[in-house]
């Protein structure tokens, strides 16, 4: 067994020199098989054990695991959660709840360990029950897949090991284990399957086991096959909006050619909506994505939103638009002069240095200005857009409404969001990627020039 282990850690490619692996570990049998072998390996294992606050006797449990990793000198960490209060505000079942605790609780402690995966002990058994399920609910080639090898931070290398191989290991090593009374209660969707399905389909086939496998195979393999067929026509297809500010929505905005899209196979484009889909935290079903593909056959205009991630589809005679529903966010902070302003959140950064005043050409609609300082009305400062904003734009006379000269610009809602607008105290001086203001442009009378640079903050080229 531990050498299949070994392979199968191997073959994740889990296994970071110098960097711990957590380890999922609530004293079952599975758990405490994976923990015990990973340490015979001499792995730099962490466990990490969530207490559910559902039954009392987890308290002593939770002491039991504690108990388990001190014999072997492993570190432990522990949480606790009130899992039937989640499933209540989350409004899911105590399965999901449990599920979603767990899933926070990893990435909290990998986190503070810096640990760049956390395995778990789902077993051959969990794989079979997971396919079952999801051709049970409906489902596409992706669920045929189960339970993924790797994925998101969490691995699960004893997908090769069937349950009751853990439980013979943790016996014949005199492990400490308990089992969760939950794992016979009948109410549960998987624990059916566990006593119900699964022993009828080995007495129809006893190689359902086996079977189920290898099916799990193909599918991974056709789905991984399909998915860089839609990746692959998606880069002839995407169309980058917003010019030279393009950075400013790559998270959170897609959008494609609608005659690219329509003359890709139905199963590409499907594929193609579900990866955009998926990127921008969405998980539409089958119907909504057969909508989408209905509506751009049938030609005109129109928006679909997918449900769990609040992403909607907005497509027009030209582009299909797939975008975040944003909530609006005000901003307003000082500007650093000199230095650098970042935005973690919207990925930017202004940089603020002192310039030369003859050594710079403006050109409209550019990422880099350099204005005269003492032309303006101090204060310096970024911002969102507010209604009724005004400004003299460079070369021309008169003011102009800020909302005004992004729609010429060709911004999408969601940049005109995130795009930060330089103020002083009199009102926008810069529009980065648009507009400079007339009044803080240099003349033969400026006698110091403040250069000012918006970009990627992840931008290699800036310094």
């Amino acid at each position: 067994m531990i050498d299949r282990l070994q392979a199968e850690l191997d073959r994740l490619g889990v296994i970071v020199p110098g960097r711990p692996l957590v380890v999922g570990y609530s004293g079952g049998a599975d758990s405490a098989c994976l923990l015990d072998l990973l340490h015979k390996l001499q792995l730099d294992v962490i466990a990490a054990h969530l207490h559910h606050g559902m039954r009392p006797e987890a308290d002593e449990e939770l002491l039991h695991c504690e108990k388990f990793c001190e014999e072997r000198n492993i570190p432990f960490l522990s949480g606790k959660a009130d899992v039937p209060q989640m499933a209540r505000d989350l409004r899911v079942g105590l399965e999901e709840a449990g599920r979603w605790a767990r899933r926070q609780f990893f990435r909290q402690v990998m986190h503070q360990v810096e640990a760049p995966w956390t395995a778990l002990a789902h077993t051959e058994d969990d794989q079979i029950e997971t396919v079952l399920f999801h051709i049970a609910r409906g489902t596409g080639l992706h669920g045929l897949i189960g339970i993924p090898g790797r994925e998101d931070g969490l691995c699960h290398p004893m997908l090769t090991i069937s349950r009751a191989e853990t439980r013979a290991y943790c016996e014949s090593n005199g492990l400490w284990f308990h089992d969760d009374p939950a794992n016979n209660e009948i109410e549960f969707s998987r624990v059916r399957l566990r006593h119900r399905v699964i022993p009828e389909l080995e007495s129809v086939h006893p190689g359902f086991r086996q079977s189920i496998g290898r099916l799990s195979e193909i599918a991974a393999e056709e789905d991984a096959f399909l998915n860089g067929i839609a990746a692959n026509s998606l880069e002839a297809i995407e169309q980058l909006p917003n010019g030279k500010l393009a950075f400013l929505t790559r998270d959170c905005e897609v959008i494609l050619s609608r005659p690219g899209l329509i003359a890709l196979p139905a199963v590409v484009q499907k594929r193609c909506l579900r990866l955009i889909a998926q990127y921008l935290g969405a998980e539409p079903s089958h119907e909504q994505i057969s909508l989408v593909v209905q509506a751009l056959g049938a030609g005109g205009s129109g928006s679909i939103t997918f449900e769990e991630g609040e992403v909607v589809t907005e497509i027009t005679p030209e582009a299909v638009h797939l975008r975040q529903l944003l909530v609006d966010e005000v901003f307003r902070f000082p500007l650093t002069v000199p230095g650098d302003t970042e935005s973690d959140h919207f990925g930017w950064k202004l940089t603020a240095q002192s310039w030369d005043p003859g050594d710079f050409k403006q050109e409209p609609g550019s990422l880099d200005v350099v204005i005269d300082p003492d032309a303006s009305a101090k204060n310096l400062h970024f911002r969102s857009l507010e209604p009724g904003d005004r400004i003299e734009p460079l070369g021309m006379e008169g003011t102009k409404l800020v909302s005004d000269l992004l729609n010429e610009a060709g911004l999408t809602l969601a940049a005109r969001r995130r795009l930060p607008i330089i103020c002083d105290m009199a009102g926008p001086i810069w529009v980065p990627g648009v507009r400079m203001s007339d009044r803080v442009k240099v003349t033969d009378r400026t006698k110091r020039g403040l250069k000012l640079s918006f970009g990627p903050l992840q931008d290699p080229s800036w310094s």
